[in-house]
């Protein structure tokens, strides 16, 4: 009894010790591929690159990314997370050393097409599957709520952390390569540090059938099965519709500024609160009320796309010009809530559509390939409309397109959770 109990302690250690390297993982992966957020103009002044340049390169490595998603559909279930997870972090640290040089476009291009095979088809996939294998079915939303509230901190911390490097070295060149190479050496450690905390997969050479037939056909199975998964489809869709709306955000920023002519101090404040702040409240909101209040993340994802969708036909038909600064700005919040709550736990439905854990891996990369496809072409879309219909017009436009993918996120939630239900049924009977 002693015994079991102490085993029983040490999973829990390590289940915790395991997501608490994934956190840091995520929260700083992304840094270098986004230096953009940070370090736009230092980028452009050190580095002697035009907008075109670091737009291409930007382009470039998204075109990648989805193609690295497809890819990963077929590797995240036939190479254990203890070496991936692992190599995609160091991997990602070594490309930041280049970057550190400050190199010529050529490289620079290179470097971010690297960066996306690293982060996107070796690392995001996988670190969703392990996510999900580290909780029970009641544990879903709170590890994807943690998750999402944690790699809010870190992201927030280590940005801050080369900021200040990057002012401490004189706001320069050199000032530049430092806060380069603190995003390089950052994922470097964690990636050496998880691969102590993380276990082997145990990657079968057993088909669905019972047969013996070696990994590489259990893995090309395990992709065919999942694609062949309608419920996937349905899932990855419900993400499709997320971060369509969660594109569309990006957009209050300039909005508040250009129609409620939001001071430049207070607009700096609202994009952390808004970028930040919110990632941290709505990770754990959404993981409780997923877990603990209505125990289903279909459901909660439906609730929360009609809340989106009828705060922002509300917003939307406002007298802005005549509207309460804080008040306007308070429901852009509100509407950002929702919508970071819901990309929290949007990856929580696999388990309540019983996507077989052996295939895990790669569900998470077809539900990333289909779900995060918006970045690859929406703020495009929304940055022509706002060219080609300046003022409200323009946002107007914005606003109608978010509450209409909340519209459809909300019908597809409720056939899922009808599906689900029917599902359960059949089960039980």
């Amino acid at each position: 009894m002693e015994s079991a109990m102490k085993n029983k302690d040490l999973n829990t250690t390590r289940k915790w010790a395991s997501l608490a390297s994934l956190i840091f993982g995520a929260g700083t992966i992304y840094k270098l591929g986004f230096l953009k957020d940070a370090f736009y103009v230092p980028m452009q002044q050190f580095m002697n690159l035009s907008h075109t340049q670091i737009g291409l390169a930007m382009s470039v490595a998204g075109f990648i990314s989805t193609f690295g998603f497809l890819a990963s559909i077929y590797l995240s279930d036939r190479f254990s997370k203890k070496i991936m997870i692992p190599i995609s972090l160091i991997g990602t640290g070594a490309v930041g050393l280049l970057l550190s040089t400050l190199p010529s476009f050529t490289y620079f291009l290179i470097a971010y097409c690297l960066l996306a095979i690293f982060a996107d088809m070796l690392f995001w996939p996988i670190m969703l599957k392990t996510v999900r294998l580290l909780g029970n079915k009641s544990e879903q939303g709170r590890m994807f709520g943690l998750l999402e509230a944690g790699r809010g901190l870190v992201d927030t911390v280590v940005a801050f952390g080369a900021l200040g490097i990057f002012g401490y070295l004189g706001s320069n060149a050199n000032g530049l390569k430092g806060a380069i190479l603190f995003f390089s050496a950052v994922p470097i450690i964690i990636g050496v540090v998880s691969y102590f905390l993380l276990d082997h997969d145990k990657v079968s050479e057993v088909n669905s059938k019972g047969e013996r037939v070696g990994k590489n056909k259990v893995a090309f199975e395990g992709m065919t099965r999942a694609v062949k998964n309608k419920y996937i489809w349905f899932v990855a869709f419900n993400v499709f519709f997320v971060y369509s709306a969660y594109c569309g955000i990006t957009y209050f920023t300039p909005f508040l500024e250009e129609i409620y002519g939001l001071p430049l101090v207070l607009l700096g404040a609202y994009g952390i609160i808004k970028q930040y702040g919110l990632k941290m409240l709505g990770g754990p909101v959404g993981g409780y009320l997923t877990d603990k209040v209505l125990k289903s993340a279909t459901k909660f994802l439906k609730i929360a796309f009609l809340l989106t969708a009828i705060v922002m036909l509300i917003y939307m038909n406002l007298p802005h010009e005549s509207l309460n600064l804080y008040f306007g700005m308070f429901l852009t919040l509100v509407v950002g809530a929702f919508i970071f709550s819901m990309r929290a736990v949007f990856f929580a439905p696999m388990e309540e559509i019983k996507v077989p854990r052996e295939i895990t891996g790669s569900a998470m990369s077809l539900g990333s390939l289909i779900g995060y496809l918006p970045g690859a072409f929406l703020y495009t879309v929304y940055g022509n409309i706002l060219d080609t219909h300046p003022g409200m017009a323009g946002y107007k436009i914005i606003f109608s397109m978010m509450t209409g993918f909340a519209i459809l996120g909300f019908l597809l939630s409720s056939y899922l959770l009808k599906s689900i239900r029917n599902m359960d049924s059949d089960q039980a009977a």
